[in-house]
């Protein structure tokens, strides 16, 4: 695991995460649905905010949502609790050592945990083995490499890098997102594809204006201020600057992009006796064999 959650828990960072998940819940979830009677895993769901959504689209799966947040998992009952939905069972737990047997789920959600973890592929294998063969692991990452704005802004990138050298410190990685493809076929999976979710903003699109590159990316940036600048990455006028910056990209002129990505692998089918490749025999045995 990394050393620290960098975003930290505070009540501020839990309605950045549910901006973040109301914002962005077509464009990451739409193709994002279990059969009834499936079991899901959510891996790390923190205070929920993407659990409610998966509750939702798959009405008739069992999900289990774990984390190994007290006060993450008391927010995330709440949220569900305030949805309706009957579908969810919560359990604190470490991810990596979860108390269930192997080969237990029907498929397995991941969403924002791998870019706070030290060995992802470590992870993705140790999920692997809850997973039933030939179920499914669903994993979404941003990154933060993608960003780009209109008016450009050299105290942004500034401010933006300081949040990626503090989540690289802590064990993590924030530009994790384009490499989901090599991290899932790394840890064993199948059948592995990606696909990138690109965040357009302009003014034609003001929940997107609000939601997104205020309320979710640049509430990101401001959140990390104080450990920025106590870690000696940055001037505070430097850093503020910068976020006035993103504030700029967030004006009728002004445009915000941002690209998550979307891998999606399968674990390997269980092999049979049937399913061994048959050994040929050498040519000398079977001219033996045939002479005899």
């Amino acid at each position: 695991m990394s050393k620290k959650y960098i975003h930290g828990y505070d009540p501020r960072e839990n309605l950045r995460l549910q901006d973040q998940a109301s914002t962005l819940s077509e464009l990451l979830h739409c193709d994002t649905r279990y059969p009834p009677g499936s079991r899901v895993l959510e891996a790390g769901c923190g205070v929920g905010a993407q659990t409610v959504t998966l509750a939702r689209n798959s009405p008739g799966a069992m999900i289990t949502a774990v984390d190994i947040s007290g006060p993450s998992l008391k927010e995330a009952r709440r949220k569900a609790a305030a949805a309706g939905l009957g579908n969810v069972h919560f359990q604190q737990a470490d991810m990596l050592d979860l108390p269930y047997g192997r080969n237990v789920f029907d498929h397995i959600f991941v969403c924002f945990v791998l870019e706070h973890l030290s060995r992802p592929v470590r992870a993705l294998q140790i999920l692997q083995g809850h997973l039933k063969p030939g179920g499914s692991v669903t994993v979404i990452e941003g990154d933060h490499g993608s960003v780009f704005f209109h008016p450009d802004n050299a105290a942004a990138h500034r401010a933006i890098e300081c949040q990626v050298k503090l989540q690289r410190q802590a064990g993590g990685n924030a530009m994790i997102g384009r490499e989901l493809y090599p991290l899932l076929r790394a840890a064993g999976y199948e059948s592995v594809c990606v696909s990138p979710r690109m965040v357009y903003v302009d003014s034609s699109k003001p929940g997107l204006v609000e939601g997104f590159t205020k309320k979710t990316f640049t509430a990101m940036i401001e959140g990390v201020r104080g450990a920025a600048i106590g870690a000696g990455l940055i001037e505070p006028r430097m850093f503020d600057n910068g976020v006035a910056g993103l504030y700029r990209a967030a004006e009728r002129d002004g445009v915000f992009c941002y690209t998550f990505f979307k891998g999606l692998g399968r674990k390997p089918p269980q092999r049979t006796f049937r399913d061994k490749p048959r050994q040929r025999r050498p040519r000398e045995n079977a001219r033996h064999s045939a002479a005899a």
